[in-house]
């Protein structure tokens, strides 16, 4: 077993009979769905699942988790993602995907938000080794883009990973990447970001980790808020 499949098990064992748990994306959320799934079937573990994204929705569905729609759900129990990069006070990187609006609804509407990670993910400061993703109205970019260099940050449109085009997330926005200067703390940023007008959703995740689960040299070390 290695270290992405340990920290799953790890926080597959915090699921409870009648939960509804979040599914994050990734490699190792999908070793958390596999083992729910084993756990569904060999224990009896009884569940439903909202998913973080289409991918995480379609493993959920070949393995014979029951998914609800988002667009359904007012709360869940518990949602296990993975994270970019996470500071010291648990303030998380994410958005490296397209799924930003998505993760940040569900990590808001849980009631424990479970952090699966490595040692390479442990960071001084946002931003250290990732532009922060902002999600901007498509007609707002360059109004945003301003904005954000008023608070000391340079961003770019994403494009894809050939150059013929600009990504675009599943809620149909573009994505600056913008770096900051490395004297902004990450809460600080947080708050800023979320004054601006035009931005969709940002990458920063502020206030929300419940626990940090780290996988290093065959050992999960658990960091709780």
């Amino acid at each position: 077993m290695n270290d992405k499949q340990r920290v799953a098990h790890t926080a597959a064992q915090h699921v409870k009979d009648g939960m509804i748990v979040g599914l994050g994306t990734g490699s190792t959320a999908n070793y958390f769905i596999e083992e729910l799934a084993r756990r569904s079937a060999e224990e009896g573990l009884k569940i439903k699942t909202v998913a973080s994204s289409t991918v995480s929705a379609i493993k959920a569905q070949q393995l014979g988790l029951p998914l609800l729609a988002i667009e359904h759900l007012g709360r869940l129990d518990l949602y296990v993602d993975g994270a970019d990069e996470v500071a010291p006070d648990m303030t998380l990187l994410k958005g490296r995907g397209y799924d930003l609006v998505r993760e940040k609804l569900l990590a808001k509407a849980c009631d424990s938000f479970l952090v699966l990670i490595d040692a390479s993910k442990r960071v001084k400061r946002i931003g250290q080794n990732f532009p922060i993703p902002i999600e901007v109205m498509p007609f707002a970019w360059k109004l945003v883009q301003r904005s954000v260099a008023d608070i000391g940050g340079h961003g770019t449109l994403r494009q894809t990973a050939n150059q013929d085009g600009l990504v675009v997330s599943s809620y149909g926005s573009l994505v600056l990447d913008v770096v900051f200067e490395p004297n902004i703390d990450g809460k600080i940023l947080n708050d800023r970001l979320n004054a601006i007008p035009g931005i969709v959703e940002h990458g920063i995740f502020s206030g929300l980790t419940r626990a940090v689960f780290c996988g290093h040299d065959g050992q999960v070390d658990e960091e709780w808020a």
